[in-house]
């Protein structure tokens, strides 16, 4: 049931994200975007960086993992989001995907993986602190969304990595 994303998935993933962009705060997107605009970002992320589907005759989850930030230090350092379908909530999709894009990084040689989360949201956080993330960063009124300042709080966990010993 989780396989790794195609582009033929772009058009059920753009479905599935534009439910959050539109009734949620868990992204900071306020336009909604096009398959064509999904597909671009298949097509433009780092293949390094994995990107996975909960495929059940029919994709109703996703999962994915992108560069923290450029800067060449940061290099074993993710960012890992999962967006399941309105309609498939509270049925472990998201933390099944998480657990499988999880074991992916493991090989990878990542060493942080950070989850943002738009805050209240328990959910999220109860997913997060299921496979070992702890709160290490909470910023205040970053962003405005349905007519009121967001509050966002960063979760991470640490994977045994141990970097080479030069650059």
């Amino acid at each position: 049931m989780i396989r790794p994303v195609n582009q033929q998935d772009a058009k059920a993933i753009a479905d599935i994200y534009n439910y959050y962009i539109l009734n949620s705060v868990a992204t900071f997107e306020v336009k909604t975007l096009t398959t064509k605009d999904m597909e671009d970002r298949l097509n433009a992320h780092d293949p390094k960086y994995p990107w996975i589907v909960w495929d059940d005759k029919g994709v109703s989850g996703y999962a994915y993992a992108t560069r923290w930030k450029a800067r060449a230090a940061y290099r074993h350092s993710v960012e890992i989001s999962v967006y399941v379908h309105n309609d498939h909530h509270g049925k472990g999709i998201g933390g099944q995907l998480y657990g499988a894009l999880l074991d992916i990084l493991k090989g990878l040689e990542i060493h942080a993986v950070l989850g943002g989360i738009s805050l209240p949201n328990e959910t999220s956080i109860k997913l997060h602190e299921k496979f070992g993330f702890e709160k290490v960063a909470h910023l205040k009124e970053v962003g405005f969304k349905h007519g009121a300042w967001r509050d966002v709080g960063y979760w991470q966990l640490l994977l045994d990595f141990n970097a080479p010993s030069t650059d």
